[in-house]
Order: C-alpha cells, then structure tokens, then sequence
C-alpha cells in the first residue's frame, strides 16, 4: 500500500505538508524496494532518513507550536519525545548486516504509528494554526 498525502493526513500548513510529503515518499521508496525483494537493502537507509526526519521535523512543529501557543504543546511534544525515543532504540537494536523480516515489520510499526499520529494529532495541529492565523 502506497502512502499518499490524501485530505486525510493534510494539515492545511503548507510547511508541515511539505514535510509529510518526504516522509511519505521515503516510506514508498521502500515500499517500492520491498517490492523489488530489495526490503532489506533499504531499511537502514530508510531508518537513518526517518530518524533525521522525526528529529527535524518534529523540532519544526514543536517551534510553530510555541510560538502560536497551542494548547495541546505539552501532550503533542510527549508523544515526540517518546516516538524519538523509541525510533532511536530500534535503530540501536538494528544489525545492518543481519536485516530481518521482523526488522521490517518493526520498521513499518513505526511508520504506522506516525502515520495515525499525523492523522489525528497533526491535523488537529492544523486545523488551530488556520484558525490563529
């Protein structure tokens, strides 16, 4: 399944979307590899993309939310800081020369996550930046 920036994920943020749409195209860059049956060759580059990606981009949102003074910042950071957290744990764990077909499936977990995480809490993040304009 291809991930597409549908009104779904949309936050309405031209800047936040933006960055979605790499996120998305790197997560479809490996979909595409498994695919291919090159999955494994693709997870640490798509690990070491998604963990420079969580810690830029989830720096970027945390800054438009202080600065708009959203009012869900404390409980939308906690889930950043856990998510990076976690991210970082895997790709500890995570022996580039012994990919397996549950470090994928692991890798995909996370995808998932941040997918439902850009789907609930990002839109609602939207959503209060449109309105305080």
């Amino acid at each position: 399944m291809r991930y597409e920036l549908t009104k779904d994920l949309e936050t309405g943020n031209i800047f936040i979307d933006d960055e979605h749409r790499q996120l998305l195209k790197a997560v479809n860059d490996l979909l595409d590899a498994c695919d291919k049956g090159e999955g494994r060759d693709s997870v640490q580059k798509t690990l070491f993309f998604l963990t420079n990606y969580v810690k830029n981009h989830f720096a970027n949102e945390e800054r438009l939310q202080q600065k708009s003074s959203y009012p869900n910042y404390t409980s939308h950071k906690a889930f950043h800081d856990k998510y990076r957290q976690d991210l970082e744990g895997m790709a500890a764990k995570l022996n580039p020369q012994n990919i397996s077909v549950g470090d994928l499936t692991a890798l995909n977990h996370q995808i998932g996550i941040l997918v439902s995480h850009i789907r609930t809490e990002d839109k609602k993040l939207g959503q209060f930046l449109q309105k305080n304009k």
